[in-house]
């Protein structure tokens, strides 16, 4: 083409238009043949240019419509939204007319939802404005806090021993629990790393957060019945995995096989923690617990962030919350974050220790109060030293999932559990099975000199004794709570809780509390203390998946999370011995029901732990007299049923009286 184009050069020199001469003549013509000379790819195109053209005018309204929506996008989502307000309130308003009791806890969750968004609502239009307004209240505060701080104190400390006084009166038992809560605490302030440097804010604070969550959860009527009721939907959730897992692998392998009953509640969980990470539902939860960590105890956003995420996921998933400023932390933080993976449990690995049997609500509020205690003894034992990057930051940001949409997020969190269910199973078969030869070897030792029956399980109830009895166990209990602490330590708390759920089915299955020498169960207030004892994954098993997440994560700092991690794994299991002596504080024995009425209309045909306590009521309101006269005590000296149940009684348990 740069030949036949005309130029300055081709006038100058006199050259003629090619496009005039012959040759050009003839390649105007060849361009210019009869149309029916065309070649079969040409018509093939042509052919597609029409129906691509006919195409595009028929799709013009759909692209006019698609760019209409594209420029009112914001109208049309605000319009959407309201018409689906409008349905719920529609909706909200019917539930509440046909059966408000039945719909109370529709009525709580809608509550808590307008409170966050009228919250969020105000904080973003009006914050600003009513902290200028507050300033010289708050300069006010900050000269008065010098002595303030110290009045307030006085009166919490005095608030604090007059409760103690009041509360433990009728029960002093829960004075040993107290006693043990201050000897960790001292413990581990002993083996701080710096003791001059602890910032008693965070540990005080920490601990007192601590404290009232325990109150309101295990002493007040509300807190009580939310996390019963929280605990009671949790199990009713759960029993959903029965559907899949039935499909699956049938209803024998259900019903007969562990493996079958417990682990595939593990994938579902991690399908419906992928489904609410990647609605935002749960970063949601995270900032906002975070938050108030943050802003009362006075940590870094890092360090506050990964505890807070603890309460929902393992030790290894949250790193991942703070995964771009791992390499930032300084040393007190990375213990921090440590400690927050061994002072809790996954909500996934949870669901499988529920279907066991253990309390669903006493699980839940082990991990929510293990939080703040967690990030408060980390400050205790290693306090910060160093210049945080991050000290002043206020949020930091959480990333979202990579997923397109919600089924790719489900199916993304059912296949991320695969390898924890088989790491699980395989631990599990190790474990037991290296107990199991440890067991024999120790047997075998032991009868050398005489010694029968020498286990593992014996010598940890034999060292951890003291251990039990300070969180609050009875002397008789303590050895069975010490055996499970140290399975919990030195094996894993799968283990644990799996025997302390056999201890639990036995003792409401009324069965003999002592078989000779062997104690069978341990009491309600023991099993509540070591439900929060066990709860956390500080053992050693856990060493190496909490330093393989971390040296994944960011290489470079593996010197340093190896020479944190044993300090944070001894953190990790006080915590968890803490929360256990708090529970032993603030526990309270519920009342037998009226043994009269329940042994009179029972018919005696299976034992339950209400018909152990009442038999043992009636045992000991017996008083065989010198004539050999049988007389009763108490509510059962004018009972006409008191000889016939007795009776009854003596058929399933054994006593002088029978």
């Amino acid at each position: 083409m740069e030949d036949n184009r005309i130029t300055l050069v081709n006038l100058e020199e006199g050259l003629d238009n090619p496009a005039f001469s012959t040759q050009g003549q003839e390649q105007l013509h060849e361009k210019s043949e009869d149309p029916c000379s065309k070649t079969k790819e040409e018509r093939g195109r042509e052919r597609k240019g029409r129906f691509f053209s006919y195409w595009r005018k028929a799709l013009h309204p759909a692209f006019k419509a698609k760019h209409f929506c594209k420029a009112h996008a914001k109208a049309i989502r605000k319009v959407f939204l309201g018409l689906l307000c409008v349905a719920y309130l529609c909706y909200f308003a019917a539930a509440c007319w046909l059966n408000f009791q039945r719909a109370l806890a529709l009525v709580i969750m809608t509550a808590l939802v307008v409170f966050f968004m009228c919250w969020s609502f105000f904080q973003k239009h009006c914050g600003a404005k009513v902290l200028q307004l507050l300033r010289p209240c708050r300069k006010c505060f900050q000269k008065s806090w010098p002595w303030l701080k110290w009045v307030l104190c006085v009166v919490l400390l005095g608030g604090l021993i007059a409760w103690l006084v009041l509360d433990t009166g009728k029960n002093p038992k829960q004075l040993i629990s107290f006693a043990g809560f201050c000897f960790l605490v001292l413990v581990l302030f002993a083996c701080s790393k710096h003791h001059g440097a602890v910032s008693w804010r965070a540990v005080l604070w920490g601990l007192g957060l601590e404290f009232l969550l325990g109150l309101f959860i295990l002493r007040t009527t509300p807190g009580i019945q939310a996390f019963q009721w929280l605990g009671d939907q949790i199990q009713v959730f759960l029993s959903y995995t029965t559907a899949g897992s039935r499909f699956v692998f049938g209803n024998t392998l259900i019903e007969e096989v562990f493996a079958f009953q417990a682990l595939p509640i593990i994938v579902f969980l991690s399908c419906v923690m992928s489904v609410l990470y990647y609605l935002g539902v749960m970063q949601w939860l995270i900032l906002k617990i975070s938050w108030v960590l943050q802003v009362s105890m006075g940590t870094t956003a890092t360090e506050t962030l990964s505890v807070a995420g603890n309460i929902f996921v393992g030790q290894s998933e949250s790193p991942l919350l703070i995964r771009p400023y791992l390499a930032d932390l300084t040393n007190s933080e990375i213990h921090a974050v440590m400690t927050g993976g061994f002072s809790t449990i996954a909500g996934s690995v949870m669901g499988a220790y529920i279907s066991f049997g253990i309390d669903a609500a006493s699980l839940i509020a082990a991990s929510v109060m293990a939080a703040p205690c967690a990030l408060a003894m980390s400050k205790l034992i290693y306090p910060e030293v160093e210049e945080s990057k991050f000290k002043g930051k206020e949020s930091i940001r959480l990333s979202c999932g990579e997923e397109q949409n919600i089924l790719e997020a489900a199916s993304n969190g059912a296949a991320a559990s695969v390898g924890l269910v088989a790491n699980i199973a395989a631990n599990l078969i190790a474990f037991l099975a290296v107990l199991e030869f440890i067991n024999a070897a120790l047997r075998w030792f032991g009868e050398m000199v005489d010694i029968e029956g020498l286990s593992f399980q014996m010598i940890c109830s034999y060292v951890l004794m003291p251990v039990a009895f300070l969180m609050g166990a009875d002397w008789a209990d303590s050895p069975l709570v010490a055996e499970l602490l140290g399975m919990k330590i030195f094996l894993n708390e799968f283990v644990a809780y799996q025997q302390l759920a056999t201890y639990k089915k036995n003792r409401l299955a009324g069965l003999e509390e002592w078989d000779g020498n062997q104690k069978q169960w341990i009491s309600e207030r023991a099993e509540s203390i070591t439900t929060f004892a066990l709860c956390g994954f500080a053992n050693f098993s856990s060493i190496g998946i909490m330093l393989g997440a971390l040296t994944s994560l960011v290489p470079q700092r593996k010197s340093d999370f190896a020479s944190t991690i044993l300090r944070a794994l001894f953190t990790g299991i006080c915590v968890s011995m803490l929360n256990a002596c708090l529970a032993g504080l603030l526990y309270l024995p519920e009342e037998v029901s009226d043994c009269v009425t329940f042994l009179s209309n029972t018919n005696f045909s299976s034992t339950s732990y209400t018909m152990y306590t009442c038999c043992k009521q009636l045992f000991a309101s017996s008083v065989l007299g010198e004539n050999g006269t049988l007389s009763f005590t108490g509510a059962w000296a004018d009972a006409e049923a008191s000889v016939p149940c007795l009776t009854q009684c003596c058929g399933h348990y054994n006593h002088t009286a029978c």
